[in-house]
Order: structure tokens, then C-alpha cells, then sequence
């Protein structure tokens, strides 16, 4: 029998034949788990004809918020006699069946009709989907229309309907909009609903563009940094194989619009091959804080990070700076945030009767005593009521909670957060139990990087692929060199040109003398991997036996419910 050639047409559905559901639902918010929908309306279309809309206002059950009623203009009286849900959803399906849906950011719409459909007993619909907001990053440029949104789509494409956030008016706008995506996919050869399909997941232009950025770069651990005409960094990030990571950021798996963004910018991509994994991240880390690209959104600011100091003066009190000094404070940190911070001074306030007025005290100077004098909340050395040497007894107990022992700030706490339980103040022993957890995790966090960066030096090493060995040197809690040792090398030679041509590391004050915190805890990481052994240690590596990492996993437990639940049934953390 003669072989028939097959036309154009039977390789996947023509797009004039494909009937097309585009939708918009109005919510009261914009979680599927804890709002619910106000508006449904849908347009059928096929052939860029319309064959049919369905439109209802919805009874969410529950008030809708005044910023939404705002934004959408559907108020709780438009919808006190509308049907519930339950009574539209079998309705709206049948409209949708057989079917392709088309919204504009789908996955929202779509979130909400699924989580509809399992609250009902209804099966999620399983009809092919089309997103004009993906469709439109994907066919248009910056220099058509500045973002994507449907306010915008709908001018440049000339809708005869404006969108208003009302389900039907944004329904029939994405209608103009999908029929001027199509016409521009059919610019670009695409005529079937299958291949219309495909380049929603199909390299942008600008990635397509691109490519020969990747030409060229080693398949070896390093880090890669994307950088502009100017040579300024954009982007900085890390892998075990540079070649394929870089190549990876010009297909369809590259789908994040910042990092898209930031392809279209790029002109050049430098790498920098390192002898391990390890030393990858840690070069990532410190060239992302010395260039600050614009892209990177995480580890730019280190030098941000916040600390709670106990002054060395006659009368220490506890201050938050953002800086470590060498001037015989001792330090708590590092804190994300101001607040962090305030929140663990407030519950060593609340443990020891430590000054909280700001001037600097003498044993001669005399001045009245404030009101926290007269609850105990301060012993009161500027009236003259403790004694330097009465009052340093506070000053050393709360050294003593922020270096080694947090056992102290944890009891009176807990005592605290249980008398507020008990009186059925639980709004406020949530937020004690919020400040303890404050200074539980920052004095854990401190006291296991001091661990490390107390120690001058420290080799480790750990299994590598062939029977190698990757080789580490750390100093003060900073990776000082980092190699490879091949298969059946002596150890002691290799070692020891490594600490030779290790970089010399002068600590400074505090505890994080010579690295970001963020270093040192990805070396610790590192460290406490199965397999790593340690080579040589100069010092001790330790933690205190009473340090606030034994308390960590209560207050974790503590906190483990919703931020602000009350302790329940005021019993104590266990």
C-alpha cells in the first residue's frame, strides 16, 4: 500500500478549531486555603467567534474586606442573595468541558477552581491550559509594553472591553488579548494548539539569543558571575559543574522573570573554576557581598547584620549596634533585624535588673532613679542603691546568659509566660515566649560559630569522586585554602604545602573575627557532613555543656504553631 503524507493539520489540533474557555474569578483574597470566591465569568470563543459567557456573583459565606471591595467593587450587599458556590460549580463545569482554559496568571485561577473542586467532591478539571501573561513575556519585549499585566496588554492590543477587576470585563479583555497573542504566535510558525502549548515552555528570545554566553565555560566546581557591557556583576551563583549550570539558564527550565531579565542584560558571563564544592559556595558568598549584584537577592548586606553589645563601662547596660568593636563588650549576634534584637535585650531586661537609661554612669555620679527602679526592674547604681561591685554581679550573669549559659534567661521566661497563662493573658505571654526564642536562637547561633572561629587553625577532609580526597583549611572560622588529593598521595606532603600556601588570617574582635557569619556557618555545615574527618586541630573545638543550643529544640517546639498562638493551656515549654 502507498504511504500517504500526512498535512500540516494532522500533526496537533488548528488553533481555529480549538474552542477556548477564557475566565476570571474574583476572590476575597489571594490564598485558595483561606479566602473564597466572589465572581466567576467565562467567554467561550472558537474561531474568533463568540460562542457563549457565563457570569455570576458568588456568596463567599464570610465578609469580604474592604480593600477588596475597594479594588473590585463588590460589596457584602451585591452578594447576600447571590448563590453559594456549591449551587454554581457543577454549572461552570459543564460550561468548561471539553474545553481549553485561558486565564491571565492562571496558576491563580486555576488554585481556586481546584481547591473549589476538592472541597466538593468534584474532580479537578483536567483541561489543557493557556496563560496570556506567560504567552505575552514570551512573545513580546520591553519595548512594546513595559510589564505584562492586563491593563497594559489590553491597551496595546486594543480591547474594546477595559479591565476593572470584575470577573466578566477581564474575561472578555484577555479574550482580545489571547486572539492577539495568536495572531502574533502565528508570526512566529505556530498554528496548533499543541505547538502553542510548547512555546509557553520554549526559551525566550532574549534566552535563545544568548546562548553563545555558554560557549566556552568548563565543566569543573566554580563559581559564575553574569555581568553587563559595563562589567558590572549582575547575577553571582555557584555549581559542581559550571558548564551545565550556565547552560541551563538559556533553555526552558529557566523560567524565573529576574533571572529572564537579567539574560537580556547580560553580555558576558566570567567563571571562576575553584578545587571544590565547598570553596565554590564560599566564593559565591563573598563575591556576592563585595559586588552586591542587583539580581542576587540573598547574601548582599552582610555587614547589615545587627548586634547586641554589653558595654564595658562602670555600669554596663545593653545597647544594639552594628558593629563589633575591640573594646571589651561582649556581643550577641549577629540579628537579621533591629528587632530581633530588641526583642532578646528585652528579655535579659526581663531576667537581671540591668540599667536601661542611655548615660554613662560613674561610681561618683548621682542622679534620681527612673520608675523601673521602683517595680525591680533596675537596680538603680545611679541613685547609688547597688554598688559597682553589686552591680557587676548582673553584668557578669548576663555575659554568662549570652556566652555560655542561657539556662537563666530561660527559666525566669518560662515563669513569666506561665503566670501570664495562668491569668488568661495569653496574647502577651506569646509575645515573651517570641522574645525568649529571640535570644535562645541567636545565643545558639553565636555560641556555634564561636566554636569555630576560636580555633586558629583546623583541617579537615572528606571523600571525593575517584578515590580523592577534597582538603580544607580553616582559620578563625574562614576557609583559608581548599585542594584536592588524588588517589593513594601521601597525606602528610600534600597537607602540609597546603597550610603553606594557605592565606594568613588576622582575626579582628567579636564573634565572627574573620568571616561573614553566613562563611562560617556553610563551613560548619561542611564540617558536620558524614564522612568529613578532621586532620589537624589547633585548639579545641567545643560548645559550652549549659549553651543555649541544649534549649534551642523546646523553644522550637514552643513556636512550632502559628506566629502569635497562645501557649496552650498555659503549661510550661517542654
Amino acid at each position: 500500500m502507498d504511504a500517504v503524507q500526512g498535512t500540516l493539520d494532522e500533526l496537533g489540533t488548528p488553533l481555529h478549531e480549538v474552542t477556548f474557555v477564557v475566565f476570571d474569578l474574583e476572590t476575597t483574597g489571594g490564598s485558595p486555603a483561606g479566602d473564597a470566591i466572589t465572581e466567576i465569568g467565562a467567554v467561550k470563543v472558537c474561531g474568533g467567534q463568540v460562542r457563549g459567557e457565563f457570569a455570576t456573583l458568588i456568596d463567599p459565606g464570610r465578609p469580604i474586606p474592604p480593600f477588596i471591595s475597594v479594588l473590585t467593587g463588590i460589596t457584602d450587599a451585591m452578594v447576600v442573595a447571590a448563590p453559594k458556590l456549591p449551587q454554581v460549580l457543577p454549572a461552570f463545569l459543564e460550561f468548561i468541558r471539553g474545553a481549553t482554559l485561558v486565564a491571565h496568571n492562571a496558576p491563580f485561577d486555576l488554585g481556586f477552581l481546584r481547591a473549589a473542586c476538592a472541597e466538593y467532591g468534584y474532580p479537578p478539571p483536567a483541561n489543557p491550559v493557556v496563560d496570556t501573561a506567560d504567552l505575552a513575556r514570551r512573545m513580546l519585549t520591553r519595548d512594546e509594553t513595559p510589564d505584562c499585566k492586563l491593563a497594559t496588554l489590553a491597551r496595546y492590543f486594543r480591547s474594546a472591553t477595559e479591565p476593572c477587576h470584575r470577573a466578566l470585563a477581564d474575561a472578555r479583555a484577555t479574550v482580545d488579548v489571547l486572539h492577539g497573542l495568536l495572531e502574533r504566535a502565528g508570526a512566529l510558525g505556530v498554528h496548533t494548539l499543541e505547538e502553542l502549548r510548547a512555546f509557553n515552555r520554549m526559551p525566550t528570545p532574549e534566552q535563545r539569543r544568548k546562548r553563545h554566553l555558554a560557549e566556552g565555560v568548563p565543566a569543573a566546581p566554580g563559581v559564575y558571575v553574569f555581568e553587563d557591557a559595563k562589567g558590572e556583576a549582575l547575577y553571582v551563583g555557584k555549581s559542581t559543574n559550571l558548564r551545565n549550570r550556565v547552560r541551563s539558564y538559556f533553555t526552558a527550565s529557566e523560567a524565573r522573570p529576574r533571572i529572564r531579565e537579567m539574560i537580556g542584560i547580560a553580555e558576558r558571563v566570567r567563571t571562576i573554576v575553584c578545587a571544590t564544592a565547598l570553596e565554590a559556595e564560599i566564593r559565591e558568598l563573598r563575591l556576592i557581598a563585595a559586588t552586591k549584584p542587583r539580581y542576587n537577592r540573598r547574601s548582599r548586606f552582610p555587614e547589615r547584620a545587627v548586634w547586641l553589645k554589653l558595654t564595658d563601662e562602670p555600669f554596663p547596660r545593653l545597647s544594639i549596634v552594628r558593629e563589633v568593636k575591640d573594646d571589651g563588650g561582649a556581643y550577641l549576634g549577629p540579628f537579621g533585624s533591629a528587632r530581633a534584637a530588641d526583642d532578646a535585650r528585652t528579655a535579659l531586661h526581663e531576667t537581671l535588673p540591668l540599667r536601661r537609661c542611655t548615660e554613662r554612669l560613674g561610681p561618683r555620679a548621682r542622679r534620681p532613679a527612673c520608675a523601673l527602679a521602683e517595680i525591680g526592674k533596675c537596680g538603680a547604681p545611679c541613685e547609688g542603691r547597688e554598688s559597682r561591685e553589686e552591680y557587676a554581679r548582673h553584668a557578669a550573669l548576663a555575659r554568662r546568659a549570652m556566652e555560655q549559659d542561657a539556662g537563666m534567661v530561660f527559666s525566669a521566661m518560662e515563669a513569666r509566660m506561665r503566670r501570664l497563662a495562668d491569668q488568661q493573658r495569653f496574647e502577651e505571654a506569646a509575645v515573651e515566649r517570641d522574645r525568649l526564642a529571640a535570644f535562645i536562637r541567636a545565643a545558639a547561633r553565636m555560641q556555634r560559630l564561636r566554636s569555630l572561629t576560636a580555633i586558629p587553625e583546623l583541617i579537615a577532609a572528606s571523600p571525593a569522586a575517584g578515590g580523592a580526597w577534597d582538603i580544607h583549611v580553616i582559620r578563625y572560622g574562614r576557609l583559608a585554602a581548599a585542594g584536592v588529593m588524588p588517589r593513594g598521595a601521601h597525606p602528610t606532603p600534600f597537607v602540609d604545602a597546603l597550610v603553606a600556601t594557605a592565606e594568613t588570617v588576622i582575626p579582628g574582635p567579636g564573634p565572627t573575627p574573620a568571616a561573614s557569619a553566613e562563611e562560617t556557618e556553610c563551613l560548619l555545615r561542611w564540617l558536620e557532613t558524614p564522612g568529613v574527618r578532621l586532620v589537624r586541630v589547633d585548639g579545641t573545638w567545643s560548645l559550652p555543656a549549659n549553651g543555649a543550643g541544649r534549649l534551642r529544640a523546646r523553644i522550637e517546639r514552643a513556636c512550632a504553631g502559628i506566629p502569635g498562638d497562645r501557649p496552650r493551656d498555659g503549661r510550661p515549654m517542654r
